[in-house]
């Protein structure tokens, strides 16, 4: 599950290039079979299933659980390249992308966390529109995660004297959990591996804007239409009593938005200030620039804490459990993903040949929209961060390349990362606990199956249409 945000900028010994690069950590990706993506595939299986069928064993032995899936690889990789190959490249994971990742992620989830909406407003279909927008713009900047949590209590309690509220909710996950956090690399996991990686900052706003309005115009209007509906049908009945009478709504936590813009700050820093000095840590080469970024946004981080009053959080339901078990999580999946990256790095020479096929068309070049429905379709399941990682190296994995020459196949993997992410309750981090507040503020949401008959109705007829419209 993964919150808001992702990934770190790849380097190799004294200077960079494109990480998990197979030759670079001694792992011969065409020599590796099918075998070694097993624990990766477990992993990322155990976190779909784990919630849903076994939650209290999961609960409270994910991070075992995760341990051993990452032993599964580590071990294997040890014996049969080397302890030295093995730990290179596992050390390059966890140093150069996943510190980068959990920083960032642990920054905007402090942050936001101090931000509070107070205050009511009654629920008719426009104002539930307005706040659907406001959360949707609001997810590129704070990441999707961060906007969730601010906004669904507001928008719960702008709607609890209606008698039909659980759509509201269904929406709020499709707009503000989901699609708009497609505009910037802040926005959803998966962008920010991509900005890692080395694709420009503003390279997502440029090449998604027309897909991000696209969908989210279409899903808003068919929000509109339901909801316009259900608020007539609602007219009729006899009224609810409100539980939160509208009062004057306040923006509390004023302190951390300065800091917010900070952590923007520090990462169009990384990206635009490149000194050529790295170090050495354990035989990986860090660069100056991302260190220093990371350092900013942990201090921005850890300053939000004494700057926001702790009824704020506590109003927000903040606690360091989610952030725990993503930061466990996380590192079991970077390193999981090492082996898998290698063979894809051997293209057609991997054991990986069928997939890179099934991507790629007749005259060799990318097939954007088996792109976009197949990054879609494993990030509704699975978590859209690695997904997202194994369809940019299965493409190249060369950032210049896929900002430029191909730089459809790179938005189709970013929009099918991001969007489809919202198919299911498991498809992204905010999903889950948007359902899990909304239930426990007595809203009677749908089960996993009734949630993608919403989903498969609205989301899935939309993107197909804009599949065709902008990867066909």
């Amino acid at each position: 599950m993964a919150i808001g945000t992702a990934g770190a900028i790849a380097v190799a010994m004294l200077f960079p290039v494109s990480a998990f690069a197979a030759e670079e950590h001694g792992l011969p990706g065409a020599t590796m079979s099918l075998w070694w993506a097993l624990p990766f595939a477990g992993l990322l299986l155990s976190i779909a299933s784990g919630p849903l069928l076994f939650h209290h064993v999961w609960e409270h032995h994910y991070g075992k659980i995760t341990a051993l899936w990452a032993a599964l690889v580590i071990v294997p990789l040890a014996v049969a390249f080397g302890a030295p190959a093995a730990t290179e490249a596992v050390l390059h994971a966890l140093l150069t992308e996943y510190m980068s990742f959990i920083v960032l992620l642990f920054a905007l989830y402090t942050i936001s966390g101090g931000i509070l909406l107070t205050g009511n407003i009654h629920g008719t279909p426009l104002v539930n529109a307005g706040l659907l927008i406001v959360g949707a713009l609001l997810a590129s900047v704070i990441g999707t995660t961060g906007a969730s949590m601010i906004l669904i209590r507001p928008i719960l309690r702008a709607n609890d004297n209606r008698r039909f509220n659980a759509h509201v909710v269904i929406f709020f996950i499709f707009l503000v959990s989901n699609i708009g956090g497609s505009l910037t690399p802040l926005g959803d996991p998966p962008l920010f591996v991509g900005f890692l990686r080395g694709v420009d900052f503003f390279w997502t706003t440029n090449n998604l804007y027309r897909e991000t309005l696209f969908v989210g115009i279409v899903v808003l209007a068919a929000f509109l239409a339901i909801d316009l509906i259900l608020h007539r049908r609602e007219a009729g009945a006899p009224k609810i009593k409100d539980p939160t009478p509208d009062t004057k709504v306040r923006l509390r936590g004023l302190a951390n938005l300065p800091l917010l813009a900070g952590v923007i700050g520090a990462i169009l820093l990384s990206a635009a200030w490149k000194p050529g000095v790295s170090f050495l840590v354990f035989g990986v080469s860090l660069e100056l620039q991302n260190l220093i970024r990371d350092a900013i946004i942990l201090a921005l981080a850890l300053l939000s804490l004494p700057l926001s009053y702790k009824s704020y959080r506590e109003a927000n339901g903040f606690n360091w459990g989610p952030i725990a078990e993503v930061a466990k999580l996380f590192a079991g999946i970077f390193t999981c993903i090492v082996p898998v990256v290698a063979i894809l790095r051997a293209g057609h020479d991997g054991a990986l040949a069928p997939l890179v096929a099934l991507v790629t068309s007749a005259q060799g070049t990318p097939n954007d929209l088996a792109y976009f429905w197949l990054t879609g379709a494993l990030s509704s399941f699975l978590d859209n961060a690695p997904t997202y990682l194994v369809f940019f190296e299965l493409a190249g994995g060369d950032p210049q390349h896929l900002m430029t020459e191909f730089a459809s196949t790179l938005a189709a993997i970013s929009a099918g990362a991001v969007f489809m992410g919202a198919n299911t309750y498991i498809g992204n981090a905010p999903n889950f606990m948007v359902y899990a507040i909304a239930r426990h503020r007595g809203v009677k949401m749908p089960g996993f199956f009734g949630y993608m008959l919403w989903s498969g109705l609205v989301l899935i007829p939309t993107f197909l249409i804009a599949g065709f419209l902008f990867f066909g």
